[in-house]
Order: structure tokens, then C-alpha cells, then sequence
């Protein structure tokens, strides 16, 4: 889906990237997990446990995050890569999104 908008006086063709949810069933797992990961480091913190056990619960929260981000952007990709028009992929966007992980 393309839909208008106006910019700065001007009108763009703006790419609808939603994911249906079957899509992002995957995405939505590993968000969990990390939902679940990072109530564990809370209790962490709470019972005061070693600062290096904490640190390496933090960056595996972390990258599930992350990859759950490129899931999702991977699959905006699928289905603007496989939509035909002038302006099927918006790289530009895409790069944006990908660059907004890191």
C-alpha cells in the first residue's frame, strides 16, 4: 500500500510497511523471550547478584531485541521486494530502519 503525504509543501509516495501478525509470529517470540530475560535481570539487580553475571543477561536481552528488529525489517523487505511499482522498495527507508538497530 502507498499512501500521500505532504512534505514541506510537496507531496511524496510514502510505502506502507505493515507486517500482519502471521507474519511476525517470530519476531513476537523473541520479544517475549527477551520480555522474559529482562524480568530476570531485574531480579538480578534486586538480589544484588555479581555485576558480571548481570552485564551478560543485559547484552543477551539486548541481541534478542535486535534480532527481532531485523525480523521485522526483514520482512518489510520481503514485501516490498516482492511488490511491483515505481516505488516498491524504498531504500532509502529500509536503510533508515536498519541503521535505527544499530
Amino acid at each position: 500500500m502507498v499512501d500521500s503525504a505532504v512534505t514541506s509543501g510537496t507531496t511524496s509516495r510514502v510505502r506502507d510497511m505493515r507486517i500482519e501478525p502471521e507474519e511476525s509470529k517470530a519476531a513476537i517470540t523473541r520479544l517475549k523471550r527477551a520480555r522474559g530475560q529482562l524480568d530476570g535481570v531485574i531480579r538480578m539487580l534486586e538480589e544484588g547478584v555479581e555485576c558480571e553475571k548481570v552485564a551478560t543477561q543485559i547484552s543477551a536481552v539486548s541481541t534478542a531485541v535486535s534480532r527481532a528488529g531485523f525480523l521485522v525489517i526483514s520482512e518489510g523487505m520481503k514485501k516490498c521486494m516482492t511488490e511491483e511499482g515505481p516505488d516498491s522498495l524504498d531504500e532509502k527507508r529500509l536503510e533508515k530502519l536498519f541503521l535505527s538497530l544499530a
